[in-house]
């Protein structure tokens, strides 16, 4: 049974590591709703705005297998108080940043701070937590990770709304990350991994431009494939960093062969086909997580929901992921890590294949977004954690982060793959208008019963429609529709506008969630295969799993 002291200590930890996961993992996502009043403040361009989130992306990318390795090393307390530190201090440059060069800095000091928080708090809970108790609270952990993820816009606008200032989306962590500190040295235990070996600061480095040179080239990349991948910045700095990991792993197996040194890469693992699946299903897990980003502009474009209450929208998805989550722990404890992402791939398969498929009416989209969250939920924390520690004693943190790094890679990529589906869906648009507007607005028509005068207008309309060349788009079949007196006519056309642009819309987001829900399929087939693979391969006897 366990006393008194342990179980406070549990309670500190899981709650300390919760809080700073969920303030940490809501930056990545706040900011998305104040970015045009940030980059009015700092009279920058949208293009160069946008850098306020890749910044951050990239201090994500390279804090994540960094501070997984130093925490192994020096002590999961420790490194979560310095990621406290520097993530309460970057906030508070942000807030006070007196130029866009200084927030952009401050930005990247952020999310070196926060970017390793959920590492932290994994592998201390793979550490000090008894097995059968593990995945009940890496699950929570992936709760308070998907749940911030998928907030962050709603509370940015809520927040911006109520006080006008961008800055207190920043200042409010300040304070929260005072409190994790004090409360960190006060009521953490330490943990650490018992046998480290001499600190691999040339491969730190390595590994930092790799990421760097990488995740930029990826960030960079737009819808036309083609022609980003001819542009120096995709494809010179994707080469530099495929180049950099080359030499990054020659280098550090030379370490784990021929020095007591302790690689910043668990290049062990690295060279086994089970791990190496895992990581594969942390890529799918992150094109998963990036179809989330779509779902405001789908409730936008195809339901007509106003774009300021969009974001709201992410609710019962946001809802339905964070019980998702808690489930999943419990299920990992009660039925296995693999059958956990199966049954994770085919709720997310279910709920986005539900968007194209199914959804007309706006109580469809909350029940196919809740079926969508739940699979996201589950997969989020407690099975590719375990999957990912399974056999190993030693370099949890390495090997948790190494997880999360291909996830973050998988989620740069998805959104470009996702939004060239919509780029290609409103490319139909013109031809749309051309071809069945004239017939949609006969039918509207017939709808509002119109008579006389109004049908020969609206003959003429649908005649002007046909005959149309070259781009038009709504905005244009708007622009006529407003110079229309007859009020019913007009509503007839405003209508026909409106039906003709969702289905272009629906026709890119269809392509998009179709895509999503292959790739949920994809994670399905990818456990089954390393059931097969765990049946034909035994577990190592020198070494033993966290998890039976």
């Amino acid at each position: 049974m366990e006393g008194k002291p342990a179980t406070s200590a549990r309670f500190w930890a899981l709650f300390l590591f919760s809080v700073g996961v969920f303030m940490a993992q809501l930056d990545n996502g706040i900011i998305s709703a104040a970015l045009t009043t940030i980059n009015r403040h700092f009279d920058v361009p949208d293009n160069w705005g946008a850098w306020g989130i890749t910044i951050y992306t990239l201090g994500l990318a390279v804090s994540l297998p960094v501070v997984g390795k130093l925490s192994d090393r020096y002590g999961r307390k420790k490194l979560f108080i310095v990621e406290t530190v520097l993530f309460g201090t970057g906030s508070l440059l942000v807030a006070l940043s007196p130029s866009f060069g200084f927030y952009l800095a401050s930005r990247f000091i952020q999310a070196m701070g926060g970017g390793g928080i959920f590492i932290i708090g994994s592998s201390h809970i793979l550490s000090t937590v008894e097995p059968g108790k593990q995945a009940k609270y890496l699950g929570m952990l992936g709760a308070m990770n998907g749940v911030a993820a998928i907030l962050g816009p709603n509370i940015g606008s809520f927040l911006l709304d109520w006080t006008g200032h961008w800055h207190v989306l920043f200042l409010i962590n300040v304070p929260i990350a005072l409190a994790l500190f004090i409360f960190g040295i006060l009521k953490l235990q330490e943990s650490s991994d018992p046998n480290p070996g001499r600190l691999d600061l040339p491969g730190t480095i390595l590994l930092t431009f790799a990421v760097l040179s990488l995740m930029y080239g990826l960030t960079n990349i737009d819808v036309d494939f083609r022609a980003s991948f001819r542009a120096w910045d995709v494809s010179g700095f994707i080469a530099a960093g495929v180049l950099l990991f080359a030499i990054l792993i020659g280098y550090e197996s030379w370490i784990e062969r021929r020095q007591a040194g302790d690689p910043i890469l668990p290049v062990h693992l690295l060279r086994q086909s089970r791990y190496l699946l895992v990581l594969l299903l942390g890529m799918l897990s992150g094109g998963i997580l990036a179809a989330i980003i779509f779902v405001p502009a789908f409730s936008e474009n195809v339901l007509g929901i106003a774009a300021e209450k969009s974001g709201y929208w992410l609710t019962p998805l946001a809802l339905a992921s964070g019980v998702g989550a808690g489930m999943g722990g419990l299920l990992v404890s009660r039925r296995g890590p693999i059958f956990t992402v199966v049954l994770a791939g085919l709720l997310s398969a279910a709920g986005f294949a539900l968007f194209p498929l199914w959804i007309e009416a706006k109580w469809q989209f909350i029940v196919a977004s809740m079926v969508a969250g739940a699979g996201v939920g589950v997969v989020l924390g407690a099975p590719l954690n375990i999957l990912a520690t399974e056999h190993i004693e030693d370099g949890k943190g390495a090997a948790l982060a190494s997880l999360s790094l291909i996830r973050q890679i998988g989620m740069t990529i998805a959104p470009t793959v996702y939004a060239g589906f919509i780029a290609r869906g409103f490319a139909t648009i013109g031809e749309r208008f051309r071809n069945d507007f004239p017939s949609i607005l006969q039918d509207r028509a017939a709808e509002a019963g119109l008579t006389g005068e109004a049908l020969g207008e609206l003959a003429e309309i649908g005649r002007h429609a046909a005959g149309l060349s070259g781009d038009v788009d709504a905005a244009q079949m708007g622009a006529m529709a407003d110079a229309i007196r007859d009020p019913v006519l007009k509503g007839a056309v405003m209508d026909s506008v409106a039906e003709v642009t969702r289905q272009a819309a629906m026709a890119g987001y269809g392509g998009l969630y179709w895509t999503a829900a292959a790739i949920g399929a994809a994670l399905c087939l990818v456990a089954v295969f390393l059931i097969l693979l765990r049946r034909k391969a035994p577990a190592p006897a020198v070494e033993h799993s966290p998890v039976s």
